[in-house]
């Protein structure tokens, strides 16, 4: 056996940080956050109502589900991860 298969033998896998779904909503987010942006090119108004209401509710929205996709955790993982005792 060489030596680079028994590294390859000793390393363990380490899980992906981020699941599917953790990728569904990102691209969610960023979806909401480019059509919060193009509502507000398109009406080309600065008081419009879209341009001044609809348009930041839904960037923020966006930047909401961005920020919670990247912070959410899938529990299966953190059970099956070995604990270490201190």
């Amino acid at each position: 056996m060489s030596a680079k298969q028994r590294r390859n033998k000793n390393k363990k896998k380490k899980p992906m940080l981020f699941t599917p779904l953790n990728y569904k909503l990102l691209g969610l987010g960023v979806l909401l956050v480019v059509i919060g942006f193009t509502a507000m090119r398109l009406e080309n108004e600065v008081y419009g109502i879209i341009s001044l209401y609809f348009s930041p509710i839904i960037i923020l929205s966006g930047y909401v589900v961005v920020i919670y996709s990247i912070l959410k955790r899938d529990h299966k993982l953190e059970d099956s991860s070995p604990k270490t005792s201190s």
